[in-house]
């Protein structure tokens, strides 16, 4: 495994909770529209892709709450696995030399 998967998945799920965070502050913003992003699976990565999203119509602001907490919880657990795969990587590596010495 590559760590620059890691790095790229990682910079993927900041996306997403750089994205979330930025709709969660603007709550109380009237005509807020919100800004979705979806992670895609890349083949040996994952990457993220945002767009507004669709506009309702409504005068007060379109984030939705129950959509944006579990979306952070997701960015949080996917920073978490790619940072222990980077560390095994790390440790694999670390022993690998420690056998050359």
């Amino acid at each position: 495994m590559n760590i620059n998967t890691n790095v790229t998945a990682i910079q993927a799920h900041q996306t997403l909770l750089n994205n979330s965070a930025y709709n969660v502050a603007n709550v109380n913003t009237d005509g807020f529209i919100p800004i979705q992003t979806t992670l895609n699976d890349t083949g040996n990565s994952v990457a993220a892709s945002s767009e507004k999203a669709t506009d309702n119509g409504s005068t007060k602001s379109q984030t939705d709450l129950a959509k944006e907490l579990p979306e952070q919880m997701i960015a949080e657990d996917g920073v978490a696995v790619n940072v222990t795969a980077i560390r095994t990587q790390d440790e694999m590596l670390g022993t690998l030399l420690d056998l050359k010495a």
